[in-house]
């Protein structure tokens, strides 16, 4: 018999932990993301590695169908949009400028979706790595729906908003670029990539400088007298009909709207015949009884004067309407409180009126300067942007773009026009920009 000890500690030998039965381990060897990525080189490989049949044979056979389909007209565009063609007599350099556009969207459209590719093949290996199921074709088209449908809303819109907003964009920037006027116009002629040259051109030359020159402060200060003029008027006409001691508060503010229910080109049409310095009806019939005429159209100083004058006329009714809606919207509590206080008409305005309105028009008070800026119809009805000046190609009354339509579609001048579109949107897009980030809504997106 064995001695036993009794001071001893009896030996417990731990009891192994069972692990899982592996079976297709060897068969299923562990994904690996990269291996899928490098696979996703040949679209559909990489999704066929993570066992996603249907899915994989779908790009694989799109992959196919593209590359046989596209490679050449997509390679003929883009070597187009590099050369803007090599004969005279068969190319057409605005019809290779539009093709090489139109390749060069689709191409970056498809590269973006092989990138995807690669994303997805990757990411698909690296959730079966950490144990996720393979959905079925069913449920992986139901989880792209809940949880893409915002996507799938957003990307037709923008592909549309792609052919219609930034291809003619791409267009007029891609012409600043070029040699394209009256004298070197195609088909009879190739043009050419002439890099920074108008924009250089803009700024040495002295007949642009001085019309570039002109033509901004001009626009700047039209944009900023009219918008102001007609915005002060509506404001001070709202105030006195809102006042409780008028009558006929509907009747006055219907006729104060009028201006704004007849169409604008025909009040122009009918400003420009009453400006008219032989027959018109200010001179006619107003100053000639006093025994003078004033050059409306052929003086430079009068010729803005009505020009400001008409959109004046043309844009108060707008901003009427919109003051006299905040004004009936504030309480007259507050200023029976002011009158308790002792406030009087000027404090009054200042501290409950004129804030409550402008909080409420702010934003579209500054819309209406963006819209004076780019007021096309007035300047064009009116005079087309005259009187013409000495050494300049811009008109007394042009604003930046008045003066590029008639570069464009009286001189043929595309190029500087387009060089001139793009400086004038430069400017646009910093300013609405700088106004943007200002908001309110801006600042505050995160919290919504």
């Amino acid at each position: 018999m064995q001695r036993i000890d009794p001071t001893s500690t009896p030996t417990q030998t731990p009891t192994p932990t069972p692990t899982p039965a592996a079976p297709n381990s060897a068969a299923l060897p562990t994904p690996q993301p990269s291996t899928a990525a490098w696979l996703s080189v040949i679209p559909g490989l990489g999704q066929l590695y993570n066992r996603r049949w249907i899915k994989g044979s779908i790009f694989l056979a799109l992959a196919i169908v593209f590359a046989i389909a596209l490679t050449a007209p997509l390679a003929n565009g883009l070597h187009g949009l590099v050369t803007l063609g090599d004969n005279p007599e068969q190319d057409d350099s605005r019809t290779l400028l539009v093709q090489g556009i139109l390749s060069a969207i689709v191409t970056i459209l498809l590269a973006a979706a092989y990138v995807l590719n690669i994303l997805d093949a990757r990411r698909d290996a690296a959730k079966r790595r950490e144990g996720f199921a393979i959905p079925s074709v069913r449920k992986a088209f139901h989880d792209s729906w809940e949880h893409g449908f915002p996507y799938f809303i957003v990307v037709p819109t923008f592909l549309l908003l792609t052919m219609i907003v930034l291809f003619p964009l791409l267009f007029m920037v891609c012409l600043a670029f070029t040699n394209y006027n009256l004298y070197n116009s195609p088909p009879a002629h190739l043009l050419d990539w002439v890099g920074l040259d108008n924009f250089v051109s803009l700024f040495t030359e002295e007949v642009w400088t001085r019309s570039l020159l002109a033509v901004m402060a001009w626009t700047v200060v039209w944009t900023l007298l009219a918008t102001s003029l007609q915005i002060a008027l509506a404001f001070f006409l709202a105030m006195i009909v809102n006042d409780s001691r008028v009558k006929f508060k509907r009747f006055i503010r219907t006729i104060f709207i009028l201006p704004w229910a007849v169409p604008s080109f025909m009040t122009v049409l009918v400003f420009a015949a009453m400006f008219n310095d032989t027959f018109g009806a200010f001179n006619r019939d107003i100053f000639s009884h006093f025994g003078t005429s004033i050059p409306w159209l052929t003086d430079p100083f009068w010729a803005r004067v009505a020009i400001i004058f008409v959109q004046v006329w043309l844009g108060f009714p707008y901003v009427f309407t919109l003051v006299t809606g905040v004004l009936q919207s504030i309480s007259k509590d507050w200023y029976e409180a002011a009158d308790v206080d002792g406030g009087t008409r000027l404090s009054k305005f200042r501290y409950i009126t004129l804030p409550h309105v402008l909080y409420a028009t702010a934003p579209l008070l500054i819309m209406q300067y963006a819209y004076n800026f780019n007021n096309f119809n007035i300047i064009y009805l009116f005079n087309k942007g005259g009187p013409p000046v000495p050494g300049q190609s811009s008109g007394t009354t042009d604003i930046l773009i008045s003066w590029v339509y008639n570069l464009t579609f009286e001189q043929n001048n595309y190029k500087m026009a387009a060089a001139i579109s793009i400086i004038m949107g430069l400017v646009v897009a910093f300013f609405a920009f700088y106004q943007f980030r200002r908001t309110r809504s801006f600042r505050e997106e995160e919290m919504y």
